[in-house]
């Protein structure tokens, strides 16, 4: 294994559980960090959710 492997983009599943026992892999991460922030933007805008962009802070020049 070089100290570069990481970057081949292979199956970080298989990866993470051969390498790293008992850690979490980076795809699986991921989705958990979507799936939370989808949530939180549920909880946030209820059914108004995707109804109306949500207004700028600041306008484009």
């Amino acid at each position: 294994m070089s100290a570069f492997s990481w970057l081949s983009g292979r199956d970080d599943a298989a990866l993470a559980k051969r390498d790293y026992p008992g850690r979490q892999s980076a795809t699986d991460r991921a989705a958990a960090l979507r799936v939370a922030n989808h949530l939180r933007r549920v909880n946030r805008d209820g059914d108004a959710a995707g109804t109306e962009p949500r207004r700028r802070l600041f306008g484009r020049n």
